[in-house]
């Protein structure tokens, strides 16, 4: 359904168009939001598929990629970590994963976040005492690392253990993730009683601990119920036109975590509409259990299951439970997401009062949706990076926040204000060539820049030379002997101005300073780590991670390959003779 100016307002499917469109045009007995709707729209553009499977795929690709206004939209649908046990060497690796499963071994999640998965690998290194070091860390040890001092890993890597010792740990850290937590219990406390009984007490105090530190896990677990082994709940609250859906995970009869989400409700559509919607768009990218529990009934949940099994080895079933153990998990799982969105709603009312203060403080007759807010960091112009982070009427929004890598020649004259220049200019084109109208959520209503009148005057020039000529930004630098709370805001070619310390929209815009500082310098860093341990092989052309990683795995040192001879490095696994040759002349070249 398409509005005056072609936008999409909404986006639907019909086995039966005829009736759908006919149905809209009735008169009566239409929802507020339906005859909005209806009212604002102009035409309608029609797309037929092969099966109402397709259609309903079809339908939600479509909302996620224009994002109309009466449709529910999933807002952040980010992947979820896994525990991965690899299986590529003969001492498996327990590590964290997110992505793509291509890794061989045996992967165990989704958690909900990542604090979930490191509190779990924390756990299993203290029982199991797994490696969690590279294979290539592994490889080049002599000596234990600390871990193995504060008792977290055994030391594989030089031998502390037999291979056959440590796959019997690892066995028994699958089955604890698989939930089988007693039956490794009582295998412990056999082996402890046979150490114990061969006056072996170093093995069977060892052995203690690892009892000990498994029955505190499971007293601390919460929730974990013993009829539900797999399973997704999820449960939705609505209030208006907001609305919280809350998903916890439940794995092996253990509670995983949970996560809220606050989707965007299309103008108020009904509950059925949010939760189906929602459950499409949530598993796109993600593996679903085999059972998923849900608070309240959706339009089509044998379409919904068709669609989701596809995706799976396995069937898929959608359940609303009424009574048992399921229906508990259910009303826990209603109860947070109500509790959440009461929250989030409080943080919404205050964070808009900040907005329209922050409006009127600085004379910006227009509301304030969209904020951005850029910084620079970098040590004399190396490893320069622009940031941006974005604030709204939710909040920070998190997932628009932005990084720029300063170009060389920019980034090698240390000028602050180019470097700004720069990213205002990249930033500001683009948006000029995906929405020129300058009307859209992406374009900002204010930009603050961190800085005071010559950064504001380096914007304006650059937005002056784009043409734009109605956006306001500012610029905030520090007063007196940089002491917080003395802030001076400046506009191009005006008085600096400043505001009480005591007002809430200067605390407002500090914070909103800070954490494009936090991003900026946080990037920055992570930029700088990454150059530290670059490696001369990166510099090789036809030299990419697999081959850079087959040849430190041969050799064991970027030195002791730039000392290797051709033979030598044409003995390699997947080093043609004539990338051997490349190699050898460029480290030859280089002495």
């Amino acid at each position: 359904m398409l509005d005056s100016t072609g936008s999409v307002l909404y986006v639907g499917k019909a086995v039966n168009l005829k009736k759908r469109v006919t149905n809209y045009s009735k008169r009566h007995g239409h929802t507020i939001r339906t005859s909005k709707m209806i009212q604002n729209t102009v035409s309608m553009m029609f797309l037929t598929t092969r099966t109402e499977t397709e259609a309903l795929l079809l339908e939600q690709n479509l909302i996620k990629q224009l994002k109309p206004k009466y449709n529910v939209l999933l807002r952040d649908d980010k992947s979820f970590p896994n525990i991965l046990v690899s299986k590529t060497h003969i001492f498996s690796q327990i590590k964290k994963h997110r992505g793509k499963k291509s890794e061989q071994g045996s992967y165990y999640g989704p958690f909900a976040s990542a604090g979930a998965v490191n509190r779990t690998l924390n756990q299993l290194q203290r029982i199991f005492m797994l490696r969690n070091c590279t294979d290539t860390q592994f490889t080049n040890r002599t000596r234990p690392c600390l871990l193995f001092q504060i008792k977290k890993c055994s030391a594989p890597c030089v031998g502390k253990i037999s291979e056959k010792r440590y796959n019997a740990s690892v066995e028994d850290a699958e089955n604890f993730l698989k939930g089988k937590n007693k039956k490794i219990q009582e295998r412990l406390a056999l082996q402890m009683h046979e150490a114990s009984q061969q006056m072996n007490f170093e093995t069977a105090a060892v052995l203690r601990d690892r009892i000990h530190a498994l029955t505190q896990i499971q007293q601390h677990q919460g929730i974990n119920p013993k009829g539900v082994n797999e399973a997704d709940v999820i449960a939705i609250h609505c209030e208006g036109n907001t609305a919280c859906v809350q998903v916890f995970f439940i794995r092996a009869h253990q509670n995983w975590g949970n996560r809220a989400y606050f989707p965007q409700t299309g103008s108020g559509a009904e509950v059925s509409e949010i939760l189906e919607a929602f459950l499409v768009q949530f598993y796109d990218n993600k593996t679903a259990p085999k059972n998923i529990l849900l608070s309240n009934k959706i339009e089509n949940p044998l379409l919904v299951e068709n669609l989701l099994s596809k995706n799976s080895s396995y069937k898929i079933k959608i359940l609303n439970p009424k009574y048992g153990e399921k229906a508990i998990l259910v009303e826990n799982a209603r109860r947070n997401a109500e509790e959440a969105l009461a929250r989030k709603n409080s943080e919404s009312a205050n964070q808009i009062k900040l907005l329209k203060d922050l409006a009127k403080a600085l004379n910006i007759e227009r509301k304030l949706n969209r904020i951005e807010v850029y910084d620079n960091s970098h040590i004399q112009g190396t490893n320069a990076i622009g940031g941006m982070i974005v604030s709204g009427p939710d909040g920070l929004e998190k997932s628009a926040y932005r990084k720029f890598n300063i170009k060389e020649p920019t980034a090698q004259t240390g000028d602050d204000l180019a470097m700004m220049k720069e990213v205002i200019q990249r930033r500001f084109s683009k948006l000029l060539s995906e929405n020129p109208d300058q009307n859209t959520e992406n374009w900002p209503d204010l930009i603050i820049i961190d800085g005071g009148a010559g950064q504001v005057s380096a914007v304006a020039e650059v937005l002056r030379d784009l043409g734009i000529t109605d956006l306001y930004f500012i610029g905030v630098a520090k007063g007196e002997e940089r002491d917080a709370g003395k802030e001076l805001f400046y506009r191009y070619k005006e008085k600096p101005f400043s505001l009480r310390h005591t007002d809430p929209v200067l605390y407002f815009v500090q914070r909103l300073r800070d954490e494009a500082h936090r991003f900026a310098i946080g990037a920055h860093r992570a930029k700088r780590k990454k150059s530290n341990f670059r490696s001369p092989l990166d510099e090789i052309k036809g030299v990419g991670h697999t081959r850079k990683r087959a040849l430190l795995s041969h050799f064991g040192s970027a030195k002791a390959i730039s000392r290797a001879d051709l033979k030598d490095l044409q003995a390699v696994d997947g080093i043609s003779n004539k990338l051997a040759k490349s190699l050898h002349d460029f480290f030859h070249d280089a002495s």
